[in-house]
């Protein structure tokens, strides 16, 4: 049985290219940076869960909720093929349980905040927006694109985002959880205008401030599907 399962919708994402060396501390043991045309990407992410189910029971007020996640892309060569794989740097969520559990079963990177999100639809476009509060101030992402999706083209950065299966989350420097997440190939909405507005140094660190000031390379609307979240597997370095 899969540890979760729900669907994952409207996934905004505004994807940053950056220097790889910025991600060196992250990387969990196994790992390495995944590239696509020689380029490192960050993304800001934001969607909604719905209907979720953890090991087949759904928890009352905890089945519909938004997320939105920092994260990163790598891929772990493992029998004789390469895992496509991501790293979160943080991921916000509305539920303090939700935290608790992704932060201790699979060593995650969860912070609880007051959320909210806006989905609207006219006769011609989407909106989309996703918000949170920390220090009582509001951070958001949001887009405005055509109402009907199309197809995600193969060989796009799109499709690189967007397929990658596996989750890693570094335990110590010589051992890491991995867990495999499974959907099919998703959809995605011509993206007509977009806003960023996140206190980068104040919800990721300083580290991650000089994003407040760049431009996302790419910016991207997928519509989702239903998800499953497979139990863990701990990479360990051999003595």
């Amino acid at each position: 049985m899969s540890f979760l399962k729900a669907e994952w919708r409207k996934l905004a994402f505004f994807n940053y290219e950056i220097d790889p060396a910025i991600l060196k501390e992250y990387i969990p043991y196994g790992t390495e940076i995944d590239l696509w045309e020689d380029k490192c990407y960050i993304c800001v992410i934001g969607f909604m869960f719905l209907n979720t189910r953890i090991l087949g029971v759904k928890i009352p007020f905890h089945t519909d909720f938004e997320e939105v996640n920092l994260r990163f892309y790598v891929k772990r060569w493992d029998n004789n093929q390469w895992k496509r794989g991501v790293v979160f740097i943080k991921e916000i969520v509305p539920k303090h349980a939700l935290t608790f559990v992704a932060n201790t079963l699979y060593n995650e990177n969860y912070e609880t905040l007051k959320m909210r999100h806006i989905w609207e639809e006219t006769n011609q476009h989407k909106i989309v927006a996703y918000s949170w509060r920390k220090d009582n101030q509001w951070n958001s992402i949001s887009m405005t694109t055509e109402k009907n999706p199309t197809a995600i083209e193969p060989n796009s950065v799109t499709e690189f985002i967007t397929e990658h299966f596996w989750g890693y989350a570094s335990v110590n420097p010589a051992k890491t959880n991995e867990y495999e997440v499974t959907h099919p190939r998703w959809q995605q909405y011509k993206v007509l205008d977009s806003k960023v507005d996140i206190d980068f140094a104040g919800i990721y660190g300083s580290h991650f401030a000089f994003l407040s000031t760049k431009e996302p390379t790419s910016i991207m609307l997928a519509e989702g599907s239903e998800i499953t979240v497979e139990g863990k597997r701990v990479i360990k370095k051999v003595k």
